[in-house]
């Protein structure tokens, strides 16, 4: 049996659905969500605020891995590669799911402006890609170094009595790591000097945003 090959249009509206489902869709993990098996704690008002200001920036987080992979994914020069791009996204659906579900136990929202975030990463992901795959797997390194340190930064300031979110942010964490891990493996190079502290910078503004908006 023959495989059609995909066209630019079939990419386009691919690239659309993908968009669609990360930003406005109901994202379904393919693993169990890592608290299922912890009450929901007891939290006062100012503990849900804080809370749901960390899940919605670390759901943000995940729209914006989302658009990162897929934009490298859609011009990276070598089959497997991609394949390992696109691996790696359908694993960032799982922590998008698993922050969706927490968010909605918060009786919270995700943020308003995902859709710009999902835009910003998409065409910053395209750029990576553009200037070659080595650089673009030590983009892949080096953005998930950045997420480890902010995931262990929320992880003490949750509530102590926060099992369900914290078991959620450690199973990611352990994912980026292993992510990090594997683009060094195959063959991602250190960022020129400017890149991670523009990356910094821009995640700053990304993570003071989405916490309250």
């Amino acid at each position: 049996m023959s495989v059609r090959s995909l066209s630019p249009l079939d990419r386009l509206l691919t690239g659309f659905g993908q968009a669609l489902e990360a930003v406005a869709g109901s994202p379904v993990a393919t693993r169990p969500f890592p608290g299922e098996d912890m009450a929901e704690p007891s939290l006062d008002i100012a503990e849900r605020r804080r809370v749901a200001g960390l899940m919605r920036v670390n759901h943000t987080g995940e729209v914006c891995a989302q658009a990162l992979y897929l934009g490298q994914a859609a011009l990276a020069r070598h089959a497997d590669n991609r394949a390992h791009l696109l691996h790696a996204a359908d694993e960032e659906t799982d922590h998008l799911a698993w922050c969706a579900q927490r968010l909605r136990e918060l009786d919270s929202r995700p943020s308003l402006f995902n859709p710009l975030w999902y835009a910003g990463s998409y065409a910053i992901g395209a750029a990576a890609a553009l200037a070659g795959d080595r650089l673009s797997l030590g983009f892949v390194v080096e953005t998930e170094r950045q997420v480890e340190a902010h995931l262990a930064e929320h992880l003490g300031r949750l509530p102590a009595q926060d099992g369900r979110s914290r078991a959620v942010l450690t199973q990611m964490q352990a994912d980026e790591v292993r992510h990090a891990n594997a683009a060094r493996a195959r063959g991602g190079i250190d960022l020129p000097r400017p890149l991670p502290n523009l990356m910094r910078l821009s995640s700053m503004v990304m993570k003071t945003v989405a916490y309250r908006l």
